[in-house]
């Protein structure tokens, strides 16, 4: 398993484009009051600000910061830039992010002398066609290639042998191991369990009265045992989209306007992977705070607490068409009952099926128009570009955006 990384991935690239931004703490994100760290520059990350992290806060380590505005669509362009070269030592390809992916790369090995060489001409691949630096962990699992990687960072490489695991994992903190959220880490560090080795040794049973029915699983994956393959073009359980706004909304047509722009960019993905789903759910994130929680960025400080809510329909017939989605979220919308300001609402599809599976209506003639109106509109946008045409309540401007790599973009 080889986990590639892009260090640094959206500063870099505006580096690369800005020379006169080099070395300077570059935050890409945060340039609005809700907005949080997109990406930080390695310069900026001196002064302690990470990526996810909310911009005031980023603005109170690193002042002197230059911020500036995510750029997806052209982030999107590099990471395809950078996907295809992967394409070029392995197709058992699973995309994370725009900026990273696993690649199982058992069966190229016979093209090298070593995976360290395969490693380094695939670095050297991504820095001749993108200009940029990534950084490679090779190991017998995703956890530990994950864990080498980002070890060994920027710019890095690092192979584990598979009799050299241990010694690598042993002293490591427990917060490094997958499916450890704040609250596990909580629970396991009052329990006595520290590092790795601390579970990796751990008596199952006492482990289970702080776990549960995971600690076989967590004992496994602390000493390296970790089966799970790379899967390439993993079936989507879910398309979504949402939108944290840059202020708290209390009218129903701004409200009804996000609803309609997450609607047809979801169902533009649907038919691009022409599948069709049957629940339509809703989130709704309330603007009101309700105490505070554990903040994931530092365990030391609290962060207020926003109560989300979801309403779903579930459908007799499998749908990828905007229209229905959009009524039916505004349908959600309107029987949850909220009077109160929000400052998030997303529309997700799920319970999903390929088109060939789908019973087309015979008599619906209003449905028949709405399927017809979307593939018209990927046929525009495809030949005039993604701004070519939208829809009449326009795109919602968005004070965080998503660097996963959705499907059908």
């Amino acid at each position: 398993m080889l986990h590639a990384d892009m260090d640094a991935f959206f500063a870099s690239i505006e580096e690369r484009d800005n020379p006169e931004l080099r070395g300077l703490p570059i935050i890409v994100g945060a340039v609005s009051p809700r907005g949080v760290v997109a990406a930080a520059s390695y310069a900026a990350r001196v002064f302690g600000v990470r990526s996810a992290m909310p911009g005031f806060k980023a603005r109170l380590l690193c002042p002197q910061g230059v911020f500036l505005p995510s750029d997806i669509e052209k982030y999107s362009r590099v990471s395809a830039e950078v996907h295809s070269v992967f394409e070029e030592f392995t197709p058992i390809i699973e995309p994370i992010a725009l900026d990273e992916a696993f690649l199982d790369i058992t069966a190229s090995m016979r093209l090298f002398p070593s995976p360290i060489a395969l490693a380094e001409r695939l670095k050297a691949r991504v820095r001749e066609v993108t200009g940029l630096t990534v950084s490679c962990g090779i190991a017998n699992s995703k956890l530990v290639a994950k864990i080498a990687c980002s070890l060994g960072k920027p710019d890095g490489l690092r192979f584990v042998p598979p009799e050299e695991t241990r010694a690598l994992l042993d002293p490591l903190p427990i917060r490094r191991l997958w499916g450890i959220g704040p609250v596990a880490e909580r629970a396991l560090r009052a329990a006595g369990f520290e590092l790795f080795r601390d579970i990796a040794e751990a008596d199952e049973h006492k482990l289970a009265g702080v776990v549960g029915a995971r600690a076989a699983e967590l004992i496994e994956l602390a000493r390296g045992h970790d089966e799970r393959p790379v899967i390439a073009n993993r079936p989507a359980k879910s398309y979504g989209e949402e939108n944290t706004f840059e202020r708290d909304i209390s009218d129903s047509e701004t409200v009804t306007a996000a609803l309609t722009s997450h609607a047809h960019a979801v169902a533009a993905r649907l038919r691009h992977d022409e599948i069709s789903g049957r629940t339509i759910t809703i989130k709704i994130k309330l603007a009101r705070a309700r105490g505070v929680r554990s903040s994931r960025l530092d365990a030391s400080e609290n962060e207020r607490s926003y109560p989300l809510l979801t309403r779903s329909k579930t459908l007799s017939d499998a749908v990828d068409d905007a229209q229905t989605l959009r009524d039916v979220a505004i349908e959600l919308w309107r029987a949850s009952g909220v009077n109160e300001p929000i400052r998030l609402v997303g529309l997700s599809v799920s319970n999903l099926e390929p088109h060939a599976a789908r019973q087309l209506s015979l008599f619906d003639e209003s449905r028949e128009r709405a399927r017809k109106l979307g593939p018209a509109l990927d046929a525009i946008r495809q030949r005039f570009g993604s701004d070519a045409i939208a829809t009449a309540s326009g795109t919602p401007q968005k004070a965080t955006h998503s660097s996963r790599k959705k499907h059908g973009e």
